[in-house]
């Protein structure tokens, strides 16, 4: 028996499903991803150099931006309550690159995976804009789940992501 799509009606266009008799139940999600850059581009943002100003600062104001706003931006997210919103960042030497890990919570009647996902994103783009006059050939990787809980789906955990050990470094 094929399985009925939950984002499409009963005419086969898209609608957003209505979760409004779902429980409120505690949800958070935890998203990471990372941006490959040069030996002289990580030194300018640990250096707080670059001549757009502070990198990580603005990057994590765009982040938070992004999550509170995903359901402007993704179709068929709902807005959501969010109750918490943390980026942060490891800089590492070898190979060059910021990682980021995006932490998004509410108590909910829906995940907030898509927050998290769409926070680590935008804070990528955030610091390849900042950078990209000392280095265009940045590159954006690796963005995805890590941890999700709540829900009817229950939790989720990848952790060879970045290692259970690399993961608590960042939390």
């Amino acid at each position: 028996m094929a399985q009925k799509l939950t984002h499409f009606n009963e005419q086969g266009r898209a609608h957003m499903v209505d979760v409004g008799a779902k429980p409120v139940t505690a949800r958070q999600s935890l998203a990471g991803g990372e941006i490959l850059v040069s030996p002289e581009v990580l030194e300018k943002i640990r250096a707080g150099t670059m001549k757009k100003g502070d990198v990580l600062a603005v990057a994590q104001v765009a982040g938070i931006m992004a999550a509170k706003r995903t359901w402007e931006l993704i179709p068929m997210c709902h807005p959501l309550p969010l109750t918490k919103i943390d980026i942060s960042f490891r800089l590492v030497d070898s190979p060059s690159r910021v990682e980021i890990l995006a932490t998004v919570a509410c108590g909910g009647v829906t995940g907030v995976e898509m927050e998290a996902l769409t926070a680590v994103s935008a804070t990528a783009l955030t610091i390849y804009d900042m950078c990209k006059a000392v280095q265009k050939d940045m590159r954006i990787q690796n963005i995805r789940l890590l941890k999700k809980s709540g829900g009817k789906s229950g939790d989720y955990a990848v952790e060879e992501a970045y290692g259970e050990g690399n993961i608590r470094q960042h939390q």
